[in-house]
Order: C-alpha cells, then sequence, then structure tokens
C-alpha cells in the first residue's frame, strides 16, 4: 500500500516560545487509512495539521504527501488534499451557494462542473434549502457541514480535518461520521484530530497519541487497548497516558 502522508523527524517551536509545539514526530500514513491523530489542548496536534496544510513552514524535518515534497512542491502538494480547520473558515454575509462558489473557484472547478457539485452535496448534507441563506443565519451544525463541503469539492485525495464534529448536534455528528466512512471506502485518505475518544475509537483505522509534541503511542485502536492490560477503551487509556490534569 502506497504512502499517503510522510513525516520524518518533525519539529516546530513558535517564535519566542520556550518549548517546542511539535518535537520530532515521525508518521506514515497509508491510502485509504482513517488516521486519528489525538491529544489533549496544546498537545500539537493542529500546529502539525498547519504544516501538513502549507499553513506554517515546520524548524525542522521533512514532509510529502502523495510523493509531493512540501519543501518543494508545495502547490501540488495543495491540489491533492482537503482542509476542514477547526474553526469555521466560511464568509458570514454570503449564502452557502456563494461561499461554495467561491471556493470552487479558487480550485479552478469548470463553472458547470461545480454548480452540479455544489447541488449535489448540499443535497447530500442536507442544506439543499439554504442555497439562499447566509451563511451568519446557520446553526453550528449547518457550518459545520457546509464547512465540510467546501474541502471536497476538487475531490482530493486526502482529507485533513480538525475537530470536525465539535459543537455540533448529535445529528449532524452522525451524518458527518457517517459520510466519512462512505468517503473512506472510495479511496479517500483522512487524517482527523477529535476530542471524542468513542469517537475516534469507533471511526479510526489507525490512531497516533500525542502530548507535550512527541507521539507517545500509536497503532489500531484494537493494538492500543490490547497493549494496555486492565484498559477496555480509548478514552481510560488516553487519560492514563495524558494524565487527568487540566489542559487550557
Amino acid at each position: 500500500m502506497s504512502i499517503a502522508i510522510s513525516i520524518e523527524n518533525l519539529v516546530h517551536r513558535y517564535k519566542d516560545a520556550e518549548q517546542v509545539a511539535v518535537n520530532d514526530i515521525t508518521l506514515e500514513i497509508k491510502e485509504g487509512e482513517i488516521f486519528g491523530l489525538l491529544g489533549p489542548n496544546g498537545a500539537g496536534k493542529t500546529t502539525t495539521i498547519s504544516i501538513l496544510s502549507s499553513l506554517i513552514k515546520p524548524t525542522q524535518g521533512k514532509v510529502s504527501i502523495h510523493g509531493f515534497d512540501l519543501a518543494q512542491q508545495s502547490d501540488e502538494s495543495k491540489k491533492v488534499i482537503g482542509v476542514v480547520p477547526q474553526e469555521i473558515a466560511l464568509y458570514p454575509t454570503l449564502t452557502s451557494k456563494e461561499n461554495l462558489d467561491f471556493f470552487g473557484s479558487m480550485y479552478g472547478i469548470q463553472k458547470n462542473n461545480l454548480k452540479e457539485k455544489i447541488n449535489h452535496y448540499l443535497h447530500i448534507f442536507g442544506l439543499e434549502n439554504t442555497g439562499n441563506k447566509r451563511v451568519e443565519q446557520f446553526s453550528g451544525g449547518m457550518k459545520r457541514r457546509l464547512n465540510l463541503i467546501a474541502s471536497l469539492l476538487h475531490d482530493p485525495k486526502v482529507l485533513i480535518l480538525d475537530e470536525p464534529t465539535a459543537s455540533v448536534d448529535v445529528q449532524s455528528r452522525n451524518m458527518i461520521i457517517e459520510f466519512l466512512r462512505e468517503l473512506n471506502k472510495k479511496g479517500t485518505t483522512i487524517l482527523y484530530t477529535s476530542h471524542y475518544l468513542e469517537e475516534a475509537e469507533n471511526l479510526c483505522t489507525k490512531i497516533a497519541i500525542i502530548d507535550d509534541g512527541k507521539i507517545i503511542i500509536q497503532g489500531s485502536p484494537q493494538q492500543i487497548i490490547g497493549s494496555q492490560p486492565g484498559f477496555d477503551n480509548l478514552e481510560n487509556i488516553f487519560l492514563r497516558l495524558t494524565g487527568k490534569k487540566l489542559r487550557d
């Protein structure tokens, strides 16, 4: 199986920070995996995703996505990834169709094809009646679903999601997770972060837990649970490995 994402000895230190945010991470994510990058607040998850998305440059290390070296070929890598950020990345005063038309045009999708894609995804995500409604009028779940659609219009080979089900109702969360499963079955590799450990345990084919910028354990959910005698679920193992101290 080919490698979708390769991360070698990745380090990142923010300016004037006493500690590194990412500390010598090495990971391989294979094509077709649903890979969960899990950790408490401040563990380094979002920094890692920001590097993969070419939003920030690493202090050191090598990253490649579908064979494209991010240091030399970031433009090429952007064409094969879709990114769903933790914060809603939509224009609140535009309608859902206007938002999607804008993002689709940025990817160079032909107008007729883009219109079909927009209508298709609005229908799938239960937003077909919102095409002319401004996003500022949407519920949290509706915004999350539209945020996801914006990342899918160019048919990315790798989908990177940072807390895609945060602060949404149960129905929206269920719909998003089921969609991701079906998308993965069609061949899309998914990199996903979440604080919902039960969700991650049920969704992901492989998981890495990160804390203080370091990977502390990785494997399939079953392998991780099996490696910790006396623990029968991912959440309890997560608390054992990262501690119960509050992270703000």
